[in-house]
This record gives structure tokens, sequence and C-alpha cells, in this order.
């Protein structure tokens, strides 16, 4: 079985199509597992993806990207660009012309008013808000009636394509959720559980963390779609039990994100009732730095929030950290054609992608030297180096997964052969990847010394992605620990280069920009890169009109599946 195959057999699922179909909701249920559940179902208070393509079986973007990255309209007629009016010559404004008639699941218009909505609720000064990066460009948001939004932004601006577009920033319903701005927003659970929505379909019943039930949205624009009448998308378990529940057993249709072994995917694959799906994005697992004290004698306001830490802020120590790491051996064990080494934070497109030619070498003695030549040695004996007295002893966490624990086992003896000491823990999927602000096991708060886990962005353009590091985005209290800036990575030069790359119009230069980005993040202590990972799901053999997106939403198309008859 090989990366291409699986990717040629995507593309024949599609192919399988009906021009249309004869009747909503006419092929009865589709079954969905996601091993790790959804947590809430509103993309802006969740950075988890699991919450973020739940979400996106109700609530919709202006526009999205499609399989092969490109933009293509979705509440929209068209997509705007300085062709046909819709971006201004001097590239400060985009107006987006909203498709008439358009429905929210209630039987509501959908209209300019829920855009506009939409971005205040983001970009409220006291809430918290996961996506604000696809926002920050932005100075104003009018709209001169109903159909029409005015995107102003702060400057010229080449590439206006993240306010509204994804399924990482789709649109909330105003009326709906109108009383939840600012801190009320973690506080709205009913808005929260059970938005209204212009997707295919509306939720029954959301229990957290476990189970979603919904039902074909009677108002969705096309009257003949949903082929299914009902969803269930059941979350929780693990990844190896979600391939075998498509692939041998049947008992479900649509298995996402099986970071599993090569050999595990092709026995499920022998069992008959289903077949992996896979294509290569942005998808890239990694080791995030802690920038900050972890220290539990701080206080759970404190912690991750005071700078610095005390020793992962020295480059001799993560450069030694990284030298460590057999990255062509992770590839092997987790991942097999499904994954490449690399060292790049944004691994595709290629033409972003920071390229190092050490990355695929590991080097035990040289992480030593550079640890020796540093002065952080072992200077009483028991085996751990210290760096001002503070031993090198780290709090490794990722999410509960059989190729992540591996991970954590391998890099844990490279990382002690150097003279580290590393506690291992691992959390649930779905809490570690909630957006819950009371818990403290997420990774937004990062109560360790480095943590891992993979993600990616929608589109092919990085910018906002890349904003992720800027030093105002980092997950703080007075935020409800909602952000991007995971590892709290805070660097001048960074934040001055990303503010060029928000100006720039040619794609070499933005693609040079975006390198260097990379590298920065990379050599200055805001993450360690692993692995380039293909993004591998499932799908039964009677369910048709699959085509595995790596640029958005993996369900952005579940409006056109259908149950294919024999």
């Amino acid at each position: 079985m090989t990366l291409k195959s699986l990717m040629l057999g995507a593309v024949a699922s599609a192919a399988l199509a009906p021009a249309a179909f004869a009747e909503r909701g006419a092929d009865g249920e589709v079954k969905i597992i996601y091993w790790q559940a959804p947590s809430i179902l509103n993309p802006f208070l969740s950075g988890g993806t699991k919450d973020t393509e739940s979400s996106s079986l109700i609530v919709e973007p202006l526009a999205r990207f499609n399989e092969a990255g490109d933009l293509v309209p979705w509440l929209v007629d068209e997509i705007p660009t300085v062709e046909n009016g819709g971006i201004s010559e001097d590239l400060t404004q985009i107006t987006w012309k909203i498709t008439p008639g358009l429905k929210w699941s209630d039987g509501s218009d959908f209209t300019s008013e829920d855009v506009k909505f939409t971005y205040e609720y983001c970009t409220h000064p006291e809430g918290g808000c996961a996506q604000l990066t696809k926002f920050e460009p932005v100075a104003s948001v009018e709209i001169p009636d109903d159909l029409t939004v005015v995107v102003t932004f702060n400057e010229p601006t080449p590439y206006p394509f993240t306010a509204f577009v994804g399924g990482e920033s789709p649109i909330l319903q105003k009326a709906q959720f109108e009383q939840c701005l600012g801190a009320a927003a973690s506080t709205c659970t009913e808005q929260n559980f059970n938005p209204i929505g212009t997707g295919p379909f509306v939720v029954d019943e959301f229990k957290p963390n476990d189970v979603i039930t919904l039902s074909a949205n009677p108002n969705y624009r096309d009257p003949a779609k949903p082929a299914f009448a009902k969803v269930t998308f059941k979350g929780g378990g693990d990844a190896e039990g979600a391939g075998r529940a498509v692939m041998q057993t049947g008992e479900y249709d649509y298995a996402w994100n099986l970071q599993l072994a090569p050999d595990v995917i092709a026995e499920m694959e022998a069992g008959g009732q289903g077949k992996p799906v896979a294509g290569f994005g942005p998808l890239m697992e990694r080791i995030m730095l802690n920038n900050t004290n972890p220290d539990p004698a701080l206080g759970p306001d404190e912690r991750s929030v005071i700078r610095p830490h005390p020793f992962l802020s020295d480059p001799a120590v993560y450069k030694a950290m990284s030298m460590a790491i057999d990255r062509p051996l992770l590839v092997e064990v987790g991942y097999g054609q499904a994954g490449k080494v690399t060292c790049s934070w944004v691994p595709a497109p290629e033409a972003f992608a920071y390229q190092n030619e050490d990355c695929g070498t590991q080097d035990i003695e040289g992480a030593k030297a550079m640890l020796d030549d540093a002065g952080i040695v072992d200077t009483d004996g028991d085996g751990v180096r210290e760096k001002d007295g503070v031993p090198l002893s780290i709090l490794y966490q990722t999410s509960t997964n059989a190729v992540r624990q591996d991970f954590q086992a391998l890099i844990k003896d490279w990382w002690e052969q150097i003279g580290m000491e590393v506690e291992l823990r691992n959390v649930d999927g779905s809490v570690f990847f909630g957006g819950d602000a009371g818990s403290p096991d997420t990774f937004q708060k990062f109560y360790a010394d480095v943590e891992m886990y993979a993600n990616t962005f929608n589109g092919t353009d990085p910018q906002a992605y890349l904003g992720h590091g800027l030093c105002d985005t980092a997950p703080r209290p007075d935020t409800q620990w909602q952000g991007e800036n995971i590892s709290r990575f805070c660097d001048e030069e960074y934040d001055a280069l990303h503010t060029e790359l928000t100006k720039t119009a040619d794609l070499a230069k933005r693609q040079e920009i975006g390198r260097k980005l990379s590298q920065i993040a990379y050599e200055r202590g805001g993450l360690i890169p692993l692995v380039h990972r293909g993004r591998l799901s499932a799908h039964s053999n009677t369910l048709g009109g699959v085509i595995l997106n790596v640029w958005d939403s993996e369900l952005w198309n579940v409006a056109d599946w259908y149950r294919i008859k024999e």
C-alpha cells in the first residue's frame, strides 16, 4: 500500500458520485467516528481540529478551499479578485457578495449582519478567540446592504482570504450569539453546543466528549442534499479502534486521522469493509517548547505566563534536544510512506518549506558537546545536567495515542542519553485538544515543559498560521486561555518579518519570507519539528462522494456523501 495508491483511491471514490441526489435524506444514516471527541461546536472557542471539523457539519464560511487547495465560493456568488472588482486596486478592501436566498437552519435569512457580527464576536477585547489571527489585519467590516460585506484592512493586504474563509473561520448567527460577546462567550453553553448554521446538518443532541446526533437541515440551500437524513458522530476511543470500526467490522462509515503504523493500516484494510484515503498537506507533528515557566508553585494564573523558562530559553539546550532526535526512525516507526522528515514549521506547500540539510541526521555526541561547551554539565553525579543549578528535568506531555506514546519512549531515551531527566505524561485527546478554560490539561494551558501534537491550517497560504508565533497571540488567563501561540514564543524580528509578509504581494517573496519565519521559529526555540504527516483517514466501501481534503475540514463536502447501492 503506497500513499500514491491511497490518493488515487480517494479520487476514484469521488468519481462515483451521481450528478444529483433523488431526495434529501433518502440514504438514511451515516456514522462518523473521530477518536478525539469534540468538546464544543464553536471553532472560535477551540483550537482543536476535532472541534473545528465537527462544527463544519453545521456552520460554514463564505468561501473555503477544495481538495486542490483552490479557493471556491461557498455562501457567496464568486471569489473576489482585483479583476472582478471584489478587491480594491490598492489592496485595502475586499467585498463579498452573499448568495441571495440563503437560510439559517431555523428558517431565518442569512445576511451580512451575521458576517459583521462574527467579526465583532472574535475580536471583542474582553473575549478570547482561538482564530484571532485571521482577523488581525482587519480594520472594519461594513455592510451597505443585506447581501454585501466590505472588509477594510489596516493597510494594503495582498492576501485577504483569512477572515470568513475556511472551516476555521465560519459565520455565526447574530440572533443566536449576540448575548455571548466578550467574557460571556464561554458561558453560552446552549449556543456553543447547539449552533444554528447554514450547513447540511443540524444538531439534535450534543454530548461533549462523547457523541453528536444530527439531522438533515430542512432549509439547506440544495433541496436534494444531503443524501443522509441522520448523522451519528461518535467521539473517543483510540485510532486503532476507529480504523477497525470502518475497515474491519463495518460499524462506522468514516474514521478520521488514523495515526497508526503502516502495517496496522494494511491489516485493517484486509478486513474488506473499507479503505484508507490519504494525502499530504501542511500537517506536521512537532514538539512545542514552553518559553515560559510552568512551575506549579507559581499558581494557576501564573504558570505558562511568567518568563523565562529556567533552561529551555538557552539555545544550547533546545538545539541539543533537536540534534538528539532520529527523525527518519520516527517516520519509519510511526508513518512509513505517510510521513516525511521535516524541520519546517510549514512543511507544505513545498515552496514555503524551510529546508535544513542536517534535519535528518541524529547526532547524540554533537548534542552532548554543545551542552558541555555551554557549561551545562552534571555537577552532582546523578546523571542529570544542570543549568545555573537547575536540573534539566522536563515534563513531556502529549495526547493518548499509540504512535505518540512510541515517539515519547524513543525521544525520552535519546534525551536521557544527552543528560536530561524526562517524565512522560499523556492526556486523553478529547481533553487535551478541548477548549475548556477550567481544565489544567489542555494543550493551550501547556502546564508542562514540552508537549507534542500535530497541527495544520486551511488553504495554501500560511500567513495566518505563521501568525501563531506572534508575541501577542499567546493563550492567557484574560483570554480564557484561547490563543494560537501555544509555546509563548516571542521574537521581535519574527513579528517584524510577519508584518512584512502581510504587506507583500509578490508570491516568490512571500514564499521567501514564509521560509524565514519557519527557520526563526525552529532555530530560536519555538518548536522542534518532527514529521511531515500525510493525513490518513478511512471510509466504508459503501460510502460514496468522499474527497479527502488536506487544505480544509475533512468533512468539507459531507453534503455530497451518499450510500452506494449494491
